[in-house]
């Protein structure tokens, strides 16, 4: 048990992941959440609904959300470059790729998305309307 002056890590990860599925939460402050749940190396799943890599993918589309949310702040956009960034992902156009290059690349990835079985289903109706939206035939 926790003494007096430190705190229980296992109620700070449950209030964490508490304030992730909280629809009364901001989307930063999820970010935020998911991030220290991650420092902690704690999983981000709720028993009984999603594994750690599909928790682990929601925080990461919620980071590529941020970048083209016109109403994130900058400094929440740097922090959304950042953790992506952190994960592996390249957030800016690589150099050198011309902009019609990237533009392929991003077509190419959605209708892989399309195929993919490890792809829930709100990502592929994602992916299918960003094709038709790009006028792109799948």
């Amino acid at each position: 048990m926790a003494s007096h002056t430190e705190k229980d890590p296992d109620r700070i990860a449950a209030g964490l992941k508490a304030a992730m599925h909280n629809p009364n939460v901001s989307e930063e402050a999820k970010d935020r959440a998911a991030e220290r749940l991650h420092d902690m190396n704690a999983p981000h799943e709720v028993a009984g609904t999603t594994g750690v890599g599909q928790e682990r993918n929601r925080v990461l589309g919620g980071y590529k959300a941020t970048l083209h949310n016109e109403r994130a702040s900058d400094q929440a956009k740097q922090h959304a470059r950042e953790a992506l960034e952190a994960a592996g992902y390249t957030v800016e156009k690589q150099a050198g790729v011309s902009d019609e290059e990237h533009h392929i690349r991003v077509i190419a990835g959605y209708k892989a998305a399309l195929q993919n079985p490890r792809v829930s289903e709100s990502a592929k109706e994602h992916a299918r309307q960003y094709l038709k939206d790009h006028y792109v035939q799948f």
